[in-house]
């Protein structure tokens, strides 16, 4: 549905200056294109419309159109049913459908290549080896290729006539009036010929010398070709429908129904029914319905389809859970925080589909070229067979040249080169848990030679945690820790709250403290167990082995905290953001792709430096003590030196750096500011899915060059030997109907990306 941005209404003429023009937004599924031409002519006409700027993607069959306060839908209707196409608003996707046993497009191709082969294969049998062609077989011929040529072709024909009407010519113009030409000439050359004569012989020829045209006919061409291209078209239908696969498996993940608390009872009722704030059940093996926060129960989680992420993650209480990961431990009440298109997996979902809808710069280009191609073949072909009559006197070598002009052009392969890439690479992306938002950002991945890693949540947990405990000489350990944690506990600061978690996990249950204080800058204290302890810097002297204990901490990257009792330091405790265990193999990843990794952070420079170290990011290469402001004139001041820059962060204070470098992931386990300032989105905390997603985004972008090769050198090659009769007309067809099947064969190998 169309969705508003900015205020209501539209600057008038008079008010240049005033309120920015509304502009609404509204994808229409497009009905009746058959190749790149026409989704070429359909952006033509929507994009003459003032204020509207429309992409049509033939692969995907719709439009994304946006258009100004004052334009319908309607009116978008109304000027792509003008153009000869039929045009309507999807409908509101419905939760985890059924899939259909059968396409229909599928089946009616399927259906008509059937037919068509078993009455065209014994007319190319006849016309091919002459030993078969006894007394009248040329009726034969003609019977058997007729419905052929009138029922199997009339999907070509009736789009051409529409196209016609229209003033306008496209692929199905080419395929019509070649096969109707040979098939009129073989019409004129029985009836009116010599051809129709009992005991005619032909004999199929792959070039075109032949002297007599009353005697010749051309059923084979007529035949064969229509149901040469009805397979190219039935297994180009066959393989888009397999590049949409991963999209389709996205949207079926989500459950179907759930069961809610309802006056403490359990109510199974619609996913669709789902309300923000509702609590739910979810049993062992069942799907999480939709996003939410852990309020009973601890149990493991399965993301593997969503994420990608093979190993399950325990959640408790407090926890959040994704709609569509599945429970795989224990019962689980959830209570639901965002439902129907604001969970993770509708946003997913609506990322990918936006990204397979976009068209990239070279497939612009593209579409241009197909726009102008029909008419010029039309041309091409004309003058084939001008120059063939006045060259040689020979009728039918200058029909057959004209002929195979007009079926060997096929301009529907570059339109395919683009979006079936598209389809299938951001589908696998999406499986992975790559979200990648559009064909523009594939050309950046290609030219990025740095990556700035943002150090916390990204390079790091994002979490302080306990790493180290000192003690001095004949201090208990476990003293330290347990009256540390017990004073900690009732601070909210996060080094605090890592003391505190870090003693109870080691020690158990902390006692009870009183008369807490809070000394701002410095630490805290208070009276726990009899005893006075104080946590933090309240210490003026430290015995030379906890002196000692400190800098070492310190220069590791961690904070060090003292802890002492009854005036006098017992301990340090070391806490720090712990470097993610994935993050040095990620650093290495990125290094193999020919990345420069460099490290930024707000953390002192010895954090930053120990924890580019840990993960093997050179010590040249750490911009620290950053200000979040100042995030952005680092990445500037990089790019001014000459770099390409990819940004990978997490955070709010990330979102302006993401936006400015060239390329920006967001972490998916980041903040919606982050992810919506990024050009991929890595769904996993992981950073070693930056790499993947650069991989793949690289492997996605040759790809559509290859396809793009594939299809200019293909008609480049074809046009001239067809003009210079050295292609058999039906041979012509079987080629035109193959370089598409070709293309979208090619893109489907991204399916196997690893």
């Amino acid at each position: 549905m169309p969705g508003t941005a900015g205020p209501t209404g539209a600057a008038g003429p008079a008010d240049a200056a005033g309120p920015a023009v509304t502009t609404s937004e509204v994808e229409l599924l497009i009905g009746g294109m058959t190749c790149a031409s026409c989704a070429a002519r359909v952006e033509k006409k929507l994009n003459r419309m003032a204020g509207v700027t429309a992409t049509v993607n033939y692969a995907t069959q719709k439009a994304k159109v946006s258009y100004p306060a004052g334009t319908e839908v309607a009116d978008l209707v109304a000027v792509v049913e003008k153009t000869g196409y039929t045009a309507e608003e999807p409908a509101p996707p419905q939760p985890a459908p059924e899939p259909a046993p059968d396409d229909p497009e599928l089946a009616a191709y399927r259906r008509r290549f059937t037919v068509s082969a078993l009455l065209a294969v014994p007319v190319i049998l006849l016309s091919m080896i002459p030993v078969l062609q006894f007394d009248n077989w040329q009726w034969l011929a003609l019977t058997l290729a007729s419905p052929v040529v009138v029922w199997g072709g009339l999907p070509f024909h009736r789009a051409a006539f529409t196209n016609a009407r229209h003033g306008a010519a496209t692929m199905d113009t080419l395929i019509s009036m070649g096969t109707l030409a040979a098939f009129g000439w073989s019409l004129w050359a029985l009836f009116l010929g010599d051809a129709g004569m009992s005991g005619m012989r032909d004999d199929f020829e792959f070039t075109v010398a032949r002297v007599d045209g009353a005697s010749q006919i051309y059923l084979e061409v007529a035949s064969g070709v229509v149901t040469f291209i009805l397979l190219g078209r039935y297994l180009e239908a066959r393989a888009k429908r397999r590049a949409g696969a991963a999209l389709r498996a996205l949207m079926e993940l989500g459950a179907k129904d759930v069961s809610v608390l309802r006056e403490g009872r359990e109510v199974r009722v619609p996913v669709d029914r789902l309300a923000v704030g509702d609590r739910f059940v979810v049993r062992p093996g069942e799907k999480i319905a939709t996003d939410g926060t852990v309020v009973e129960g601890l149990s493991a989680v399965d993301a593997a389809m969503l994420t990608g992420e093979s190993v399950p993650v325990d959640v408790t209480v407090g926890d959040t859970v994704t709609g569509a990961t599945v429970n795989a431990g224990g019962r689980l009440v959830a209570e639901a925080t965002r439902v129907g298109a604001d969970t993770q997996l509708a946003r997913m979902a609506k990322l990918v589909e936006d990204a397979q809808n976009g068209k990239a710069e070279v497939q612009r280009l593209a579409d241009r070229i197909s726009a102008v191609f029909v008419p010029a073949v039309i041309v091409l072909a004309v003058a084939t067979f001008g120059a063939w009559l006045g060259i040689t006197d020979d009728t039918v070598a200058a029909f057959t040249a004209a002929v195979a002009v007009l079926i060997i052009a096929c301009p529907c392969a570059l339109g395919l080169a683009t979006p079936t890439a598209l389809m299938v690479g951001t589908g696998r992306g999406a499986q992975l848990g790559i979200l990648i938002k559009g064909p523009e950002v594939l050309e950046s991945t290609r030219r990025v030679d740095t990556v700035v890693l943002d150090k916390t949540g990204t390079v790091t947990t994002g979490r302080m945690t306990l790493q180290k405990v000192y003690v001095a000489e004949g201090a208990d350990e476990e003293q330290v820790l347990r009256l540390a944690g017990a004073v900690e506990h009732a601070s909210e600061h996060p080094v605090a709250r890592a003391v505190a978690a870090g003693a109870e996990g080691r020690v158990g249950r902390l006692p009870e403290v009183e008369g807490f204080e809070n000394v701002p800058g410095r630490g805290v204290r208070a009276r726990v167990q009899g005893r006075d302890v104080a946590v933090g810097r309240l210490f003026e002297e430290l015995p030379t082995e906890l002196a000692r204990a400190r800098e070492e901490a310190e220069r590791g990257g961690c904070t060090a905290v003292v802890v002492g009792w009854d005036g006098e330091a017992h301990g340090v405790v070391a806490v720090a953001d712990a470097v993610k265990e994935t993050s040095a193999e990620a650093v290495r990843e990125l290094r193999a792709l020919g990345l420069t990794p460099v490290l930024l952070t707000g953390d002192n420079r010895t954090v930053a430096a120990a924890v580019a170290d840990a993960v093997g990011i050179d010590a040249g290469q750490v911009i620290a003590e950053v200000l979040p402001e100042d995030k952005v004139e680092a990445v500037r001041r990089l790019q001014r030196e000459g770099r390409c820059v990819a940004m990978v962060g997490d955070g709010v204070n990330d979102a302006a750096a993401l936006a400015t470098a060239d390329l920006g992931l967001a972490m998916g386990t980041g903040t919606d500011a982050a992810i919506e300032a990024g050009d991929l989105t890595l769904v996993r905390g992981d950073l070693r899915v930056a790499a993947d997603a650069i991989r793949l985004s690289r492997r996605t972008l040759a790809t559509i060059k290859g396809n793009l090769v594939w299809a200019f050198g293909y008609n480049v090659a074809a046009l001239p030997l067809a003009a210079a009769g050295l292609l058999n007309p039906m041979i012509a067809g079987a080629a035109m109907a193959f370089s598409s099947v070709f293309v979208v064969t090619n893109s489907l190998r991204l399916r196997t990306f690893r």
